[in-house]
């Protein structure tokens, strides 16, 4: 799977400066939160609270911070938003979630105590930026490093690898996902959508099928999109649980961060999996970025 990952030419078109680090890991022994997780989810929080300071003020002037996600998908784009209320923005930044945490997360992903450090960090300003590229309204529909970095002070416990990328999510300050491997069909990709590739989702407590906006950049495999809008929100799918064994996790940049820092973020992650499953085998590699 690791050489047959690929990036688009639209999206380096769009954003010549993005670059993704895949990690794949195979073998984990997962399992529900435990002390050293919830630990790692604690440090991360810590490291993004101390820069909130004046965080209200600097959200209320962005116009439409902090509106909730539910009601997103009538102001952005017609196959925007069905089932947002039932997952949101909180899923896409905790991608493997269920939909209880995530819709309890949800409430959080407005001026919590991590808001300011999200406002002014030039990563996430960057990320902003690119969803308005393809159209997506970034106040609605957050990255998932705003979203989780405006909730840092409560961050849910999900699983232990879930926590694992979470935390380094807040900690160095970018999209991170995780993704079930053995979910997939054929290789994950980078594109800008068509509108007809299928999203699977739960809607009322029921499993259904959206479909992305045209020209939205999403991953996908050979079944459909595995995720909309670069990071923001997964399909029910490749979520990874605790029974998930092998995992392909994307690291995602633009700039002004820094390619070292992305190794930096990618070596660390790979720590904590080895401190959940000592026998783990992990591969990496950069695609972008030169």
């Amino acid at each position: 799977m690791l050489d047959r990952i690929a990036v688009d030419q639209a999206v380096f078109d769009l954003r010549p400066d993005f670059a993704v680090l895949v990690i794949t890991a195979e073998g984990l022994v997962n399992g529900p939160s435990d002390a050293e997780a919830e630990a790692w989810l604690a440090a991360a929080a810590k490291s993004a609270i101390p820069e909130a300071a004046g965080a209200a003020a600097a959200d209320a002037a962005i116009p439409g911070a902090g509106v909730a996600t539910a009601g997103a998908g009538a102001a952005d784009g017609p196959a925007a938003g069905a089932g947002a209320a039932e997952v949101g923005v909180a899923d896409a930044a905790i991608r493997g979630a269920g939909a209880a945490e995530a819709g309890a997360a949800e409430a959080s992903t407005g001026a919590g105590a991590g808001a300011g450090s999200a406002v002014e960090d030039p990563h996430v300003v960057a990320w902003r930026e690119a969803y308005r590229a393809f159209g997506a309204k970034p106040q609605r529909t957050r990255p998932s490093v705003d979203a989780l970095l405006r909730r840092a002070d409560a961050l849910p416990a999900i699983n232990k690898v879930v926590d694992a990328y979470n935390a380094i999510s807040v900690q160095y300050r970018l999209p991170v996902g995780g993704e079930d491997l053995d979910a997939y069909q054929g290789p994950a990709r980078l594109i800008r959508a068509t509108g007809d590739e299928p999203f699977d989702v739960i809607a009322g407590g029921e499993p259904a099928v959206e479909h992305p906006s045209a020209g939205e950049v999403v991953w996908r495999d050979d079944a459909g999109v595995t995720c909309r809008r670069w990071n923001w929100r997964q399909c029910v799918r490749t979520r990874v649980t605790e029974s998930s064994k092998n995992v392909l996790f994307l690291l995602e940049r633009l700039e002004p961060y820094s390619l070292d820092r992305l190794q930096e973020a990618g070596e660390d992650l790979s720590a904590r999996l080895r401190a959940i499953s000592p026998d783990v085998r992990i591969q990496s590699r950069l695609i972008g970025g030169a």
